[in-house]
């Protein structure tokens, strides 16, 4: 709990906006905004996750402010939902911590040109049919065990090297952030015991909030930029979540180690030790971020081949011309070298996005040319059992927070307690009740997940909405959920 910080010390700057200004802490460099309602302010002070945001904007470089996304809970050093730009030629620093253990985990979305009533006959097959075909569950291997030489690839490569193997389509890539690869990444500075835990986990979902979903669109809230995404009222989707699995914790874990003993010598003072760092130019920061990308390409890789795994149980099942499409992959957790207008000046920054995507608005090169007119597709999962949506990037967003959202619901119950208050086999139950197939093997897991373990996504997507972060386009129902153990 914070006790030092009181709800009388957070200023209202504009609706749904809330400001923890710099003359609150000495240490600040910048003020801490907060994109919430009234409904979500008093969950904010339920955890560390306000003090984890002002530790942020103590981080040398940081530029304009440190923000927290609507989602926002406690993670490791920054919170989850934080946000970050640090100049990178005003010694602004890298930090692990503001980039998550699960490296680019992130959300893909494909769309099919059937509807709910055209494969509710099959619902039962398609899920017991990927359950069985796409790998899930703690520390479980895929189908692919990559040799050293052909992971070093992966990790340099991304979701190309995949497609060169013959999985997946062009498209894919496209349609994919960075285009499932970031140029600058180094397979030569992740370790061997990272490639050991990554070796055999290409092409599976992992485990906690991991998930796959069927769903359905049912609401359509702009017709011409759902148009241009390729969603239809009626159609069936399929939402993947998942990220960089063993290999890019283990990332994250050796260059935490490597960087905690350098901090002295780096004359950084950090009020949280889980925010250690380096600054961008740094040979230390710059190994990591080479390490980073190099996880941040397999975890394209992995949701490009359950995406490819997938297709093949659709198409097996309403045959080979039954497209599904890939609208957008898009990253959760990263770091990126990005330019944005500061004070009227352009800037090249470091982005730290924890458990927050990007929502660039119309414009921007780094958009797919078909979308580049109206945004980028920004994808909000809710939990099993509730909507999840579609929106798009805005210039409003680019504006308020370098064109940054939230990445889904966000805790509101932590997974032990969830464990202790929620019955998995009851949850099954209703789920069904709902008409909601599920296929997971462990009760406990889906009660850590439980929709009451969840900020209400409705109001989570309502504010994004509101301030002007995303702009909602589609929503969409579970109709199937996949998860591992």
């Amino acid at each position: 709990m914070i006790k030092e910080l009181e709800k009388k010390d957070l200023i209202k700057v504009d609706e749904n906006i809330y400001e923890i200004p710099k003359s609150y802490r000495e240490d600040m460099h910048v003020p801490a905004r907060i994109f919430v309602n009234d409904l979500m302010l008093d969950d904010v002070f339920g955890d560390r996750s306000l003090w984890q945001l002002v530790n942020v904007a103590t981080l040398p470089g940081i530029q304009n402010y440190a923000f927290a996304m609507p989602d926002i809970h406690e993670g490791y050093g920054f919170p989850i939902g934080g946000v970050a730009a640090m100049a990178i030629e005003k010694g602004g620093v890298i930090s692990p911590g503001g980039i998550g253990y699960d490296i680019n985990c992130g959300v893909r979305l494909l769309v099919s040109s059937l509807t709910k009533d055209e494969i509710k006959p099959h619902i039962e097959r398609l899920a017991t049919d990927i359950f069985n075909t796409v790998p899930s569950g703690v520390g479980k291997g895929g189908k692919i065990d990559l040799s050293i030489s052909e992971l070093d690839k992966v990790l340099n490569t991304g979701a190309r090297y995949m497609l060169e193997k013959g999985f997946g389509v062009e498209r894919d890539l496209e349609f994919c952030e960075e285009h499932g690869s970031m140029q600058g990444a180094q397979a030569n500075l992740v370790s061997e015991r990272a490639k050991k835990r990554g070796s055999d986990q290409l092409g599976t979902l992992g485990s906690g909030n991991h998930f796959l979903e069927v769903q359905a669109i049912e609401e359509i809230y702009d017709k011409n930029i759902a148009d241009i995404f390729g969603l239809q009222k009626g159609l069936v989707t399929i939402m993947i979540h998942c990220g960089s699995r063993g290999l890019g914790h283990q990332v994250c874990t050796d260059y935490v180690r490597a960087m905690l003993p350098r901090i002295k010598d780096l004359g950084i003072e950090l009020p949280d030790k889980e925010l250690i760092c380096a600054p961008f130019n740094s040979e230390i920061a710059q190994d990591y971020f080479g390490a980073m990308q190099a996880a941040a390409n397999f975890a394209w890789a992995n949701r490009h081949m359950i995406g490819h795994w997938v297709r093949e149980v659709w198409q097996n099942i309403f045959g080979a011309d039954a497209p599904l499409n890939l609208v957008y992959d898009l990253s959760h957790n990263i770091g990126k070298v990005e330019k944005h207008t500061i004070n009227g000046k352009e800037e090249t920054v470091i982005m730290h996005r924890k458990g927050a995507t990007r929502s660039f608005g119309p414009g921007r090169e780094e958009i797919p040319a078909l979308y580049r007119a109206v945004g980028q597709p920004v994808l909000i999962p809710g939990t099993m059992g509730t909507s999840s949506y579609i929106l798009s990037g805005t210039q409003k967003s680019m504006e308020l927070a370098f064109g940054s959202s939230c990445h889904g619901a966000g805790r509101s119950m932590s997974r032990t307690e969830a464990k202790k208050t929620i019955r998995g086999s009851q949850l099954r139950e209703e789920l069904q009740r709902k008409g909601i197939v599920i296929r997971s093997s462990s009760d406990p897991g889906l009660a850590e997940e439980a929709p009451t373990a969840y900020k209400d996504v409705d109001n989570v997507v309502r504010v994004v909405d509101e301030v002007g972060l995303a702009k909602k386009i589609a929503r969409v129902i579970p109709l199937a959920v996949i998860k591992g153990d």
